[in-house]
């Protein structure tokens, strides 16, 4: 089987790096937030262009996190896509606040800034624009529409770490961000994990003490906050990740482009595109296609891995039936998740393995159209 993605190949070519880490670890007597932790929040910060960064249990926690330390609840309104993973809106609803939904642009799959100014409201407090598959979302313009309404802004960076955007890093383009280390994401660990960028000092200080208990003195509460720490081991796993990652993620670009390449062509297929001013870095490699079922059935004979993203709108899902939105609400949200699919992407793919992949394909949907 090709994989969709191959966490054993990336783990075992760090297998001999990353088990010295673990035993310095062990070794240490210090588990949960010691000098790893540390040393990863100063590197990442420093990578970003940020001033604090502050490591997590996960980038769930990360996203409900923030939402509580900006002060976001009950009788507020946040404004999300609707095609992402639950996450994104599952933490607004965790802290009491309502997500609302807006369509998302067809090429980049990210928020819609036009839509998105459409949706604001008096109780609207926060704009969470994710950059979706890897490409950071239209961030000068969300930026802007915060200003003018005296919103915030938080990325979902959870799919982009090491993308850039006009020159910045994703992780530094608004009030906050949040980042996911679950396993399949570019920088990943063995586990869960995430971490919170931002260059506002008192949000920082805010969050660090949510993350412990709502202490920032031990045995002395001043809020009430949550356990979510990022473990030694896991920081030990992700510094090594972490002076990878902008080597992975050009082998990732390079794959993108073979793909386009052979597939462009193809009558029936759209690739993926990349904005010309921000890198995209193919969490996941996703096509377009009205005849998606044929292609998937094809690679699953052919024992090639693939998946939907995402298969049913958050706005569609059963538990957010009570806000009242309807099939159609966002017909472009509602086409991705109808024709869109991924393939194999991820660093240690193989050339033949890619173009096996390609063959497959077209097999589907017919050799080059040109």
């Amino acid at each position: 089987m090709i994989n969709l993605v191959d966490l054993q190949r990336q783990f075992q070519a760090i297998k001999e790096e990353v088990f010295k880490e673990i035993e310095k670890v062990y070794d240490s007597g210090q588990y949960i937030l010691g000098p790893k932790v540390l040393e990863l929040e100063t590197k990442i910060a420093e990578k970003l262009g940020v001033s604090d960064a502050i490591a997590v249990g996960n980038g769930t926690d990360a996203l409900v996190m923030v939402l509580d330390a900006l002060g976001i609840g009950a009788g507020d309104e946040v404004i999300t896509s609707p095609f992402t993973f639950f996450a994104s809106a599952e933490a607004i609803s965790r802290v009491g606040a309502t997500p609302v939904f807006a369509d998302v642009d067809p090429e980049t799959f990210n928020l819609d800034p036009g839509k998105t100014a459409k949706a604001i409201t008096e109780k609207t407090k926060a704009i969470i624009p994710v950059h979706i598959f890897g490409q950071p979302a239209d961030m000068d313009e969300m930026n802007a529409l915060a200003k003018k309404h005296g919103l915030y802004v938080i990325e979902d960076a959870c799919q982009a770490f090491g993308a850039y955007y006009k020159g910045k890093r994703a992780g530094s383009l608004a009030d906050v961000a949040c980042f996911s280390f679950f396993p399949t994401k570019n920088l990943g660990t063995i586990g869960d994990g995430g971490i919170i960028t931002t260059s506002n000092p008192e949000l920082a200080a805010t969050l660090r003490k949510l993350r412990m208990h709502g202490t920032s003195k031990k045995y002395y509460h001043d809020a009430i906050g949550y356990n979510s720490r990022l473990d030694e081991i896991h920081a030990a796993i992700l510094l090594v990740v972490l002076e990878k990652i902008d080597k992975w993620n050009s082998k990732r670009q390079e794959f993108a482009e073979q793909y386009r390449t052979e597939l462009s062509s193809l009558s029936g297929l759209t690739c993926p595109k990349a904005s010309a001013d921000r890198s995209h870095i193919y969490h996941l490699f996703c096509l377009q296609s009205d005849k998606r079922d044929d292609c998937l059935q094809v690679l699953k004979d052919n024992q090639i891995a693939s998946g939907v993203y995402y298969p049913q709108c958050l706005h569609l899902q059963e538990v957010y039936r009570s806000l009242g939105y309807r099939k159609g609400d966002f017909p472009e949200a509602e086409n991705l998740s109808n024709t869109l699919f991924a393939v194999p992407m991820h660093p240690f793919l193989y050339k033949e393995e890619q173009e096996k992949i390609v063959q497959t394909l077209k097999t589907v949907l017919g050799g080059d159209q040109s």
